[in-house]
C-alpha cells in the first residue's frame, strides 16, 4: 500500500514516534470518554493513567521542537512561515475552545495542546537557531512552571501563562510554563541529534506495515486530533 510507504524527505522514525504518540492519545482520551460520557470508573487524574497522559503531551511537545528544529535547519525559511503555521494551529484551538464552550461551557478548554503549540511555535522562530539558548530556556520554563503550580489566583487571565485560577476546571489545559519549555527541549535535541537537519547517527529506512502505518499516523496528526473525538464520542454512544 502506496499511503504506508516512507515519505522522501521525511525522518521515518519521527514520524513513527509521532504516530505512537497518536495512538496513546487516542487510547487515553478513550477511556476519558468511558469516564465521562457512560460513567465508568477508570481512574484517570492519578497512578498509572496521569503518567501516561503526561507521557504522551511530553512526547507531543518534543516531536514538536524537533520538527521545528530540523524544518529551519534545512529549509532556513523566514520567520513569516512559521508565524503562519503557529497561527493556524492556534485557530484550530480556539475552534475547539468555541465549540467545548458551546457544549460543555462547565469545562470548556481555553488553552489546550493547540493552543500551546501555536504560540510555541510563534514565540521560538527568533531563537531556532541558537541550540545552547534552547536548552537554557526549555530548563528555565520548566522550572517556572513548577513554581507556578503553588500559585492560586482568583481571575483567570493568566491561565494561559501557567497561573491556576481558583476553582477552574477544564477537559485540557497545557499552559506556556511549563510545556513551552518542553518545545525548547524538543528543539535541542532537534539540534543534537539532527544537525544541519541530518542523523547524526546510522538508522536503515524501516518498511513494514507497522512502522508504515505509524508513520502514516504520525504524519497526519494534527487531522487525527481534530477528528478523533467526535468519532469516539459518536462510537461510544452508538455502541452502548
Amino acid at each position: 500500500m502506496k499511503f504506508l510507504k516512507p515519505s522522501e524527505g521525511r525522518f521515518w522514525e519521527i514520524d513513527a514516534a509521532r504516530g505512537i504518540a497518536v495512538l496513546m492519545m487516542i487510547a487515553f482520551h478513550f477511556l476519558f470518554d468511558l469516564n465521562f460520557f457512560l460513567g465508568s470508573n477508570v481512574i484517570l487524574s492519578s497512578g498509572f493513567w496521569l503518567v501516561f497522559a503526561r507521557a504522551t503531551l511530553v512526547a507531543f511537545l518534543l516531536l514538536v521542537g524537533i520538527s521545528l528544529s530540523l524544518s529551519y535547519d534545512r529549509n532556513r525559511r523566514a520567520s513569516a512561515h512559521y508565524l503562519k503555521r503557529g497561527l493556524r494551529i492556534f485557530i484550530y484551538g480556539l475552534i475547539i475552545t468555541a465549540v467545548t464552550f458551546t457544549f460543555l461551557p462547565q469545562a470548556a478548554i481555553w488553552f489546550g495542546v493547540l493552543h500551546c503549540i501555536g504560540i510555541s511555535i510563534i514565540l521560538s522562530t527568533w531563537l531556532l537557531p541558537s541550540k545552547r539558548l534552547s536548552l537554557i530556556l526549555g530548563i528555565v520554563f520548566i522550572a517556572a512552571g513548577a513554581l507556578l503550580t503553588q500559585i492560586t489566583l482568583s481571575f483567570p487571565w493568566l491561565l494561559w501563562l501557567g497561573f491556576y485560577p481558583a476553582g477552574f476546571y477544564t477537559f485540557d489545559y497545557v499552559p506556556l510554563l511549563p510545556w513551552f519549555g518542553v518545545v525548547f527541549i524538543g528543539i535541542w535535541l532537534g539540534k543534537m541529534l539532527y544537525p544541519e537537519g541530518k542523523r547524526i547517527y546510522n538508522l536503515k529506512e524501516v518498511a513494514n506495515p507497522v512502522s508504515g502505518m505509524l508513520a502514516f499516523l504520525g504524519r497526519h496528526s494534527l487531522l487525527i486530533y481534530l477528528l478523533h473525538q467526535p468519532i469516539l464520542v459518536a462510537v461510544l454512544l452508538f455502541a452502548f
